[in-house]
């Protein structure tokens, strides 16, 4: 029989519960109560294994839904692992990693919740491109200047 889970104390019930669960799984893991394996791990040997998982991710939709399911749930457990990593090594929070993704995503898609409109899906492309090398520019420019 399995011992009660220490980083789960009831089950989960909806989306954000099972995300949390899978964060808080991820932290608890390199705990001393946790992994000796994950414990040893950092946040770019778990980025350089979410290759591998990306790989496993992209070849199973030739498969059932089932098997995209679990590969996707890999994907994104390797992820929250390497943020997992990145937290103890003090780089950043996923919180803040979170907020960011958000926020850019937001911006990149000006052609939805900005002043601009895309007509097609060439001219969303167009949008994000344009958007993308400004914000290059912007941060070489800052950059230089320090």
């Amino acid at each position: 029989m399995m011992k009660p889970l220490p980083h789960l104390p009831s089950q989960p019930q909806s989306e954000a519960e099972w995300f949390q669960a899978l964060i808080d799984l991820a932290r608890f893991l390199r705990t001393p109560e946790g992994c000796p394996w994950d414990q040893k791990q950092t946040a770019l040997s778990f980025a350089k294994f979410l290759r591998e998982e990306a790989d496993e991710l992209v070849e199973s939709f030739g498969n059932d839904n089932d098997h995209i399911e679990e590969e996707l749930g890999d994907c994104l457990f390797t992820l929250l692992a390497s943020a997992a990593a990145a937290e103890s090594e003090g780089r950043f929070m996923l919180e803040r990693a979170l907020q960011r993704a958000h926020e850019k995503m937001i911006r990149r898609h000006e052609h939805v919740f900005g002043d601009t409109k895309a007509a097609t899906p060439q001219d969303a492309i167009d949008s994000w491109n344009r958007i993308k090398a400004e914000e290059k520019a912007r941060k070489q420019q800052a950059q230089q200047q320090q």
